[in-house]
């Protein structure tokens, strides 16, 4: 039977990969990811995991690693962070073109320079156009029950893509809560025992990954498209199913408060929570917010993010990453675009908010609600705009 337990959050993720019965972890320590991948180490020392657990000397051999134990038939796992994730972004643009279905847990940090080890979503964003499917948690259950449907959907034949589960650095990792962690065999109703459609095998030796000439590069890549594209019904299906066995149910956009809202803000990961409670605040002081956040964020959920902004006549779009390219932040680029096309879209301002793991407060939600009313009426040219940042 599942158990509702207060723990770590690193650490019910590494449990939830313990449930997966991993067959490779190959990993190197990076704040604030380190606690998931040493609590694992000790629960293969401990005989708690029947794993191979391989302590490489960097993350771009970490994931080297991790492409050699997935195309030889392992059910492989690794996690990273920031700066980490830089070093092995080389070898992560190989995993989604070979098909190896790695599961990858991301502690979110800010990218140097300057140097900072606390949240935001640069890393996350560094990595969006690698091929990956990436989903967001929310909360410390997000990240348990996220981890064991990335390893059922990379795995799934219709699939066969890695999937990166990201979840907040300290805003999410280095706090306890509770969580209900499943039981084994609870798990194995869900995640059946990984059977790998493509393996290499020493007795009929042949090559991957060679050289893709102009004649078949093209197709490649026209490949790895369609089937990011593809993976979203399954991935849909696999929250489905989760929900039925243990009664949590996920989308791959959620909507709170949104009736009749005139005024949306859109978010992704743990500061929603503190978002929720702003829209309480605004809708009990007689103003129409209302609240989108992204759980999916590869492959964008354009159907489902259009559908839950319907009838709103303004969004805020609130990002936790800087562009640095004169227009904002990446999550509102992937907003417009899914508004391109529609001939009554709302107005769209966006908030660059919680860079280095600034504070983002519900008042900072209300000043953005306010904002991009206020732009709207005022027929601002849409733009963007830093919150909390001295000038």
């Amino acid at each position: 039977m599942a158990k509702r337990v207060g723990i770590e959050v690193s650490l019910a993720v590494s449990e939830a990969v313990k449930l997966a019965n991993v067959d490779v972890v190959a990993a190197y320590p990076i704040t604030p990811q380190t606690h998931i991948v040493e609590h694992l180490s000790e629960l293969v020392a401990d005989g708690h995991l029947d794993a191979e657990f391989i302590p490489v000397e960097s993350e771009h051999s970490a994931m080297s690693t991790c492409c050699g134990s997935s195309a030889a038939g392992a059910r492989t796992y690794t996690a990273t962070s920031s700066q980490g994730q830089a070093l092995m972004l080389e070898i992560c643009y190989i995993a989604p073109a070979l098909r190896l279905p790695i599961v990858m847990s991301v502690a979110n940090r800010s990218l140097s320079g300057p140097i900072s080890i606390w949240n935001d979503h640069s890393d996350m964003m560094m990595s969006r156009d690698t091929g990956w499917i990436q989903t967001v948690a929310e909360n410390g259950q997000e990240a348990f029950d996220l981890t064991l449907h990335a390893f059922r959907v990379a795995e799934d034949s219709r699939v066969l893509l890695p999937v990166i589960n990201n979840l907040d650095g300290f805003t999410l990792t280095h706090v306890i809560e509770p969580i209900e962690i499943l039981d084994q065999k609870e798990v194995d109703r869900y995640l059946p025992p990984y059977q790998p459609q493509m393996r290499l095998d020493p007795e009929d030796p042949i090559s991957i990954g060679p050289v893709g000439m102009p004649e078949v590069y093209t197709e490649a890549k026209k490949a790895q498209d369609e089937a990011i594209k593809s993976a979203k019904p399954v991935i849909i299906e696999a929250w489905q199913e989760f929900g039925d066995l243990f009664g949590r149910y996920y989308k791959p956009v959620e909507t709170y408060r949104t009736d009749g809202a005139e005024t949306l803000l859109v978010t992704m990961g743990s500061l929603s929570e503190t978002a929720m409670t702003a829209v309480d605040q605004m809708r009990a002081n007689g103003k129409d917010v209302g609240l989108v956040r992204i759980r999916l964020f590869r492959p964008f959920p354009f159907e489902e993010f259009l559908a839950a902004v319907e009838g709103a006549k303004q969004i805020a779009v609130m990002d936790r990453a800087l562009g640095l390219n004169g227009a904002g932040g990446p999550l509102a680029t992937e907003v417009k675009a899914a508004l391109y096309d529609e001939v009554e879209r709302p107005y769209i301002w966006n908030y660059v908010a919680g860079l280095a793991g600034r504070d983002v407060t519900i008042e900072n939600f209300v000043e953005m609600a306010d904002g991009v009313e206020a732009a709207a009426a005022d027929g601002l040219r849409a733009g963007y705009t830093m919150i909390n940042v001295r000038e």
